[in-house]
């Protein structure tokens, strides 16, 4: 039989007192002074309106949302550096976005929730009412949605008998400056959807919305379906950054 040493062992530590290695240190909070930053933007946004906030100060307030211990008035100054304006950051792709360092997955969905929200009002606004008596929101809300595009792409806005606006669908989507229309489809889905009226629309990335021969072509080709099948196409309008192009206005149509 072995003997007892004599000596007492000594009692392992509890366990919670040994270090946890496996859980991550928690993230830096924000430096006071930050915190006195966004609280006096949160204060003047809802006292003054958001006119009272500068670009960078609208979007470092939508990246701290979603980004609360990232200095956000960094980032802010960085994708108006690189994009050029308000309007530019928020409608640029997400890969270009996610290439900005340090915005990540969750400030690229704060700008594209933002821009998502600003196209549903001014959709909102044209729904119910004749699309022809609301001509100028009608070009802000195609230029607000694809004239920063950098791919052309090819919508066409279905409407009822009373000229309201029953569905914005694209039908194409193709290069920097080509996507390839076909009108029996266009004319095939506005019978679907109960359409008596059609508005053409696409972008030109390049900014320039003058017609060009094949955008004419085009034009009279879907011009022709249409009207073999009673429906009436009220315009084609190009859009781009700066400005929308009427067929109609030019008398192209």
């Amino acid at each position: 039989m072995r003997k007892s040493s004599g000596m007492a062992e000594a009692p392992a530590p509890p366990p919670a007192l040994l270090p946890d290695l496996l859980s991550p240190a928690p993230p830096p909070r924000p430096l006071p002074a930050a915190e006195g930053h966004r609280a006096r933007m949160r204060q003047r946004l809802l006292r003054a309106g958001p006119d009272s906030l500068l670009d960078h100060e609208l979007i470092e307030m939508l990246l701290f949302l979603a980004l609360p211990r990232r200095d956000t008035k960094a980032l802010a100054h960085a994708l108006l550096a690189r994009f050029g304006s308000f309007g530019r950051a928020l409608s640029a792709p997400p890969g270009a976005l996610l290439a900005v360092e340090g915005l990540g997955e969750a400030g690229v969905a704060a700008l594209k929730t933002a821009q998502a929200a600003a196209l549903r009002l001014m959709r909102a606004e044209l729904l119910d009412q004749p699309l022809l008596s609301s001509w100028e929101a009608l070009q802000a809300y195609l230029q607000a949605a694809m004239g920063r595009d950098g791919v052309e792409q090819f919508r066409v806005l279905f409407l009822d008998a009373r000229n309201r606006l029953i569905a914005d669908e694209a039908l194409g989507r193709g290069t920097v400056n080509h996507t390839p229309v076909y009108p029996r489809e266009v004319v095939k889905r506005a019978l679907e959807l109960g359409a008596t009226a059609l508005i053409l629309v696409h972008n030109h990335p390049s900014g320039d919305v003058t017609p060009s021969a094949a955008d004419v072509t085009m034009t009279a080709e879907v011009r022709r379906a249409a009207e073999a099948l009673g429906l009436v196409l009220h315009d084609h309008l190009i859009v781009g950054a700066a400005g929308c192009c009427s067929f109609r206005a030019r008398g192209l149509l």
